[in-house]
């Protein structure tokens, strides 16, 4: 199994910035997901769309839980 990568972190203060475009574009490129922290808490998390849909064939339905 592969190993186990952390999250990348996120400031909200970045997309208050106006970096929420080239952030999400990094994210999507990349396909990955990543906190999006406030105060340096997590406050959501975001996914690329691919990612999302690999979790949705698999069964995994996040608006379930």
């Amino acid at each position: 199994s592969k190993p186990k990568v952390p999250m990348e972190h996120l400031n909200i203060a970045e997309f208050n910035r106006g970096q929420s475009s080239k952030l999400i574009k990094k994210l999507v490129d990349e396909d990955k997901a990543a906190f999006i922290q406030k105060n340096g808490k997590p406050i959501a998390v975001v996914i690329s769309n691919d990612r999302y849909l690999r979790l949705l064939q698999k069964g995994i339905d996040i608006n379930e839980y």
